[in-house]
């Protein structure tokens, strides 16, 4: 038996579900799975403004073509003086209340699993939203599976799937280091650095955000692009407006999870 086989006969063994869906590559696979499988679902997609605005149209257009029921849910993080002191536990903080929120509509709509995008690849690095995960009951059907990203990804390209090749993008909080203040003002100029930065051509980017300092991660393929000359001038331009005095290349190039390398374990 295959893996996708045996992820949609994991979730018909499920019954019926509820689906924290971002419309990344992940949950989009998951989303495949639950139409396969005929269950009962709802795929719930969580708005608000740690979310890049381009993310939720993207979401809602996937979702829109597998047929199952579509909800956008509100959520307020910036309300939360826990959330805004950006600790190491700040992604635990947020699922935490996200997991709530969701297992409220499986448990009164008679839905019987909470289930996320989470893959194998996940549990190799640091992830405080798995305990929030594994606190709340949640169940990650891709990884009772056994897919990586990389399975996914092949999984979703031979399934047609828009998405296959799309890079993650998780919430613009990320882009923070650990121990800086969250504010509304940092989410708004690093999701507008890095939205021109995509009009510019770069697919796989990140603008890390140290006060004065915009750190900008690419894709090592596209290094040279961000040097060249003109672009250059147009970055630097750019992101001075926005409110930087100082910007910066990381000639490491993106790697997910960096800011966690100045977390002391």
């Amino acid at each position: 038996m295959d893996k996708f086989t045996l992820l949609v006969n994991i979730l018909r063994d499920m019954k019926s579900a509820v689906i924290a869906y971002s419309g990344g590559v992940d949950s989009t696979l998951l989303l495949k799975a639950l139409q396969l499988s005929g269950i009962p679902a709802v795929a719930v997609t969580m708005a608000s403004e740690i979310m890049p605005r381009n993310e939720l149209l993207s979401a809602k257009r996937a979702a829109r073509d597998t047929g199952i029921e579509h909800r956008i849910v509100e959520t307020d993080e910036l309300s939360n003086e826990k959330f805004l002191n950006n600790t190491p536990e700040r992604c635990y903080i947020c699922k935490d209340n996200k997991f709530k929120v969701l297992g409220n509509i499986a448990n009164s709509e008679r839905l019987g699993f909470v289930i996320d995008g989470s893959n194998v690849d996940d549990t190799r690095d640091i992830r405080p939203g798995m305990k929030a995960a594994a606190e709340h009951g949640v169940r990650s059907p891709l990884v009772e599976a056994g897919f990586s990203k990389r399975d996914i990804r092949r999984h979703a390209k031979k399934l047609g799937l828009d998405v296959w090749d799309k890079p993650s993008s998780p919430c613009l909080a990320t882009r923070i280091p650990f121990g800086t203040r969250i504010t509304r003002e940092a989410l708004e100029r690093i999701e507008r650095s890095e939205d021109f930065l995509k009009e510019l051509g770069f697919t796989e980017v990140r603008v890390r955000d140290h006060g004065a300092l915009a750190r900008i991660e690419t894709a090592k393929g596209e290094l040279d692009a961000l040097l060249d000359v003109r672009k250059r001038e147009m970055i630097v331009k750019k992101l001075k407006r926005l409110g930087y005095a100082f910007v910066s290349i990381d000639l490491e190039g993106y790697k997910t999870g960096k800011l966690s390398r100045l977390v002391k374990r």
